[in-house]
């Protein structure tokens, strides 16, 4: 029997084997960052597909993250059971094709936005920046317009947006300063403030408070191995988050961009760096407008030289955009209803995404494969589309299904993460700076209106007040009396000045000295 990774071929085994299907099909490791898709109507095993490809790629100590949106994925954090009707099938499965029945549990960290089945996760408004968080709040053109004024003042006035309290004041500072910022900036309505701040009301009623704070998901602590050289499974709990599906699709875009602008360029590797799994794909795009679906294009089309590996999971190839499609070189298809004219030229349209087996039509192949079968088309040597095959895929290693809420808190209470994540911090922020000078500006206007009101009170005093009010103010009684003789003396010498300057005065002088000098 093989082994679930041959390190020889540096590949998984997916499946394969039986009467009718295909020798064994594997992942070659060097070309899963070309990214894959798996696709299939509702039940025909899109779940344990990406149970088992989750498990082998943790085996080949790739770390992965997914979102577990019904609550069955967590049953990778045990082990698979040897009793009852499911073990029984498995064997006679893994018998068919040639792997051994290895039930083992794997190392799992659960993540929670709302914190209550998993660590919480979160991030910051500035590190999701405004394009996400307009297409979050389903912004108009003009709204995000204002939305980008706000981020450009922050950042500039050293104004940290760490979470929706500082977004929520920082827009109202705009709306205050509207007309000095559209000189600059362009125009700043307070209409559009308004709707951006109901919008942020409406997300923060649907748990967005919970997703923005500190402190945020370091990407280092989800892309780690145990001590045994296993790749960490990281479990998003997406059950509640699907009640919100523009911010769950939101939150799953900001990661994949943060892993974009963060890991550096490693060309082809070996085998990747970290496996990210998009359930429901269809939520990413739809609605979304041209410029998203051109970003998602964008790192889709670049991330792989950082050594990441994209699936996109989704009942139909076509809720992915053919420029995203196009991008996604392995493929596993499970079966396809075509009940309708619509459905069948979806499953035409599907048939023809695979390079032909001329044993079969693909076309009939992918309406008919059962449950835990599939249609697949994997990369092979220099990166070549391998030819469509029937497969079937392998069990799963690990328990199939949900587990107990003992069993998840024994899981987060082992995880050294609990310590860092737990418990939210609230730094001096935006909010916090802006109240405080809201707070010096109202003192110092109080302080300018109290002493504009002195001022006028002075200036309205009558005469008779201001000198009613000198009659009153505090003097030296020691310099009362001789201040009054100084002005006496002073007022007559005044007067004798002025009089020695006329004539008169002059004769006065010379008749009072003549007399003088002539009584001796």
């Amino acid at each position: 029997m093989a082994d679930v990774v041959d390190s020889q071929t540096n590949a998984v085994f997916v499946g394969g084997g039986g009467a009718g299907h295909a020798s064994p099909q594997t992942l070659l490791l060097k070309y899963a960052n070309r990214h894959g898709l798996i696709a299939g109507a509702t039940g025909t095993g899109k779940t344990v597909t990406l149970q088992t490809l989750a498990e082998s790629l943790s085996l080949a100590g790739v770390p992965v993250f997914l979102a577990d949106v019904k609550g069955d994925l967590a049953g990778l954090s045990r082990a698979g059971s040897a009793d009852g009707k499911l073990h029984q099938a498995f064997s006679e499965r893994a018998s068919q094709i040639g792997i051994p029945l290895a039930y083992q549990a794997f190392p799992v960290t659960f993540w929670d936005i709302w914190g209550n089945a998993g660590h919480p996760v979160r991030t910051t408004p500035a590190e999701m920046g405004p394009l996400l968080l307009s297409r979050l709040m389903d912004l108009t053109d003009a709204q995000e317009g204002v939305m980008n004024i706000a981020f450009r003042v922050a950042d500039e006035q050293g104004l940290a947006l760490l979470d929706l309290k500082d977004l929520q004041a920082m827009l109202v500072w705009v709306g205050q300063n509207a007309a000095d910022l559209s000189l600059r900036y362009g125009n700043v309505s307070t209409a559009s403030v308004g709707a951006i701040q109901r919008a942020l009301l409406v997300l923060e009623n649907q748990g967005g408070d919970s997703l923005f704070g500190e402190p945020a998901l370091e990407l280092s602590d989800i892309m780690r191995q145990d001590a045994s050289g296993k790749g960490m499974i990281n479990i998003l709990a997406a059950d509640r988050l699907m009640q919100s599906p523009r911010l769950y699709a939101t939150f799953l875009l900001w990661l994949l961009s943060e892993l974009f602008e963060q890991l550096p360029e490693v060309g082809d590797p070996d085998r990747p760096r970290i496996a990210f799994f998009f359930d429901e794909a269809h939520l990413l795009f739809d609605d979304a407008p041209k410029a998203l679906i051109e970003k998602v294009e964008q790192v889709a089309r670049l991330i792989r030289s950082k050594g990441v590996s994209i699936w996109f999971v989704s009942q139909n190839p076509t809720d992915i955009p053919d420029a995203i499609l196009g991008q996604l070189g392995n493929r596993i298809q499970h079966a396809l209803r075509a009940f309708t004219a619509k459905d069948q030229k979806a499953l035409r349209m599907a048939a023809q995404n695979y390079r032909a087996n001329p044993d079969f039509d693909t076309a009939e192949a992918i309406q008919n494969v059962g449950t835990g079968e599939a249609v697949t088309s994997l990369l092979e040597a220099k990166g070549v589309p391998g030819v469509v095959q029937r497969t079937l895929i392998r069990p799963p290693f690990s328990r199939l299904g949900p587990i107990s809420d003992t069993e998840r808190a024994e899981t987060m209470n082992a995880s050294p993460l609990g310590l860092k994540y737990g418990q939210a911090v609230d730094r001096v922020s935006a909010h916090e700076m802006l109240a405080r000078k809201a707070e010096e500006a109202a003192k110092a206007a109080a302080q300018a209106e109290a002493k504009a009101k002195e001022n006028d009170a002075l200036f309205d005093m009558t005469r008779d007040e201001y000198r009613n009010a000198r009659r009153y103010e505090p003097r030296d009684e020691g310099r009362t009396r001789s201040s009054r003789s100084d002005s006496i003396v002073e007022t007559f010498g005044k007067s004798l000045a002025r009089q020695l300057g006329t004539r008169s005065g002059q004769a006065i002088v010379r008749g009072v000295l003549g007399s003088l000098f002539r009584g001796r």
